[in-house]
């Protein structure tokens, strides 16, 4: 049987007439759709590590589709503290800032940043989930139309054992389709343990969609993810954030640990953060909220991006005043600048500026 693929339909918090109805306009628009099982579950970010949400979400094995109302790093990395991890799988559905500087800002990265990453020693498992976000279109055709064509690069990753190995490598996509589904009369029928079945007419055929709804009431969350394909595991957070939100796993590397104890509204640990590892998804500043940028590894100045420009704050400075807030709101004591600060700055060795490092002043000044 020809391989399903999951495609997750994540509500959004709010009942908002508009969400519900691209929500339902998308699930609807897939019943049909043959090799697609849809599963509906609440918002996302919301859910219980032990509700039935992350349970069912557990349970997919194969490839995956997610479409939520939250950037794609965000929602890729939510799902990755719950365990639920693969390979990125690449959308169209982008953003349009996102699809003017991807590109180079990728190259740039991988030329100039040679740190090691959390990520680089993770075993990932070998599936791919795609991370759709449901805030660049407003109408259900553009994300109906993206999960029909993953749902057939899923298809034609059936490769029936030897077809095409004989070349040294996998078969192009449309040779797929022809041995699938032949030009002609005298085409042999496909045999072996991975035939794709067919109907009269040599269409491949596979059951309908299978709808599951998931009947869960979490409250609305607010907590920390972190980005472990950027995370250099420095424990500048663990060190900053007073509230006891993260800890370390079995090999020491950093984790949100208790992500209920994070304080509603507070986005600290992610302004220290030296390489914007920290996600907080529902944050209304899209660098913290997950938007696709590249930080330090740029050279970006990230008080500008991570401050509060209305205050004229720094970021280290904007990070001071929240936890110092929410320390009071807690009845406990302002710590100010004396606690958890990062020690990188004090031990690094001035080194004369380059020509980017000039490049960048000059454009500071402009």
């Amino acid at each position: 049987m020809a391989k399903r693929i999951a495609v997750v339909v994540s509500q959004g918090q709010s009942a908002a007439p508009t969400k519900r109805q691209l929500e339902e306009d998308i699930v609807a628009g897939l019943l049909m759709e043959p090799g697609i099982d849809v599963v509906v579950i609440p918002h996302l970010y919301d859910l219980k590590a032990d509700g039935t949400g992350i349970l069912a979400l557990r349970g997919i094995m194969g490839n995956m589709i997610v479409l939520s109302w939250l950037y794609e790093r965000g929602a890729r990395w939510t799902l990755d503290r719950a365990g639920i991890r693969g390979k990125e799988g690449l959308t169209t559905i982008k953003a349009a800032e996102d699809e003017d500087e991807e590109d180079e800002d990728d190259e740039q990265a991988e030329a100039i940043d040679d740190k090691e990453r959390v990520n680089d020693n993770r075993e990932i498992p070998n599936r791919k989930i795609y991370c759709l976000d449901l805030r660049v279109h407003s109408a259900a055709l553009p994300y109906i139309d993206e999960v029909k064509r993953i749902a057939r690069e899923n298809a034609m990753q059936l490769v029936p054992l030897g077809i095409g190995m004989e070349l040294g490598g996998q078969p192009k996509p449309e040779q797929l389709q022809r041995f699938v589904q032949p030009t002609n009369d005298t085409a042999l029928p496909v045999v072996g343990p991975l035939r794709v079945p067919s109907d009269d007419n040599g269409t491949p055929s596979v059951p309908a969609t299978q709808l599951t709804r998931i009947d869960e009431e979490p409250g609305r969350r607010w907590y920390p993810v972190i980005d472990y394909s950027r995370c250099t595991n420095c424990m500048e957070c663990i060190d900053f954030c007073l509230f006891g939100v993260y800890g370390v796993d079995k090999v020491e590397t950093i984790l949100v640990e208790q992500p209920d104890n994070c304080r509603k509204g507070c986005p600290a640990c992610s302004r220290v953060c030296p390489e914007n590892a920290i996600i907080f998804p529902l944050h209304k500043t899209p660098t913290i909220a997950g938007a696709s940028i590249v930080a330090e590894s740029l050279k970006i100045d990230l008080s500008k991006l991570f401050g509060a420009p209305e205050t004229g704050e720094t970021a280290e400075q904007a990070a001071i005043r929240e936890r110092d807030e929410q320390l009071v709101l807690a009845g406990r004591e302002a710590v100010g600048a004396s606690v958890g600060l990062p020690k990188r700055h004090e031990a690094k060795v001035a080194e004369p500026k380059d020509e980017l490092d000039s490049l960048i002043d000059a454009l500071d000044n402009f």
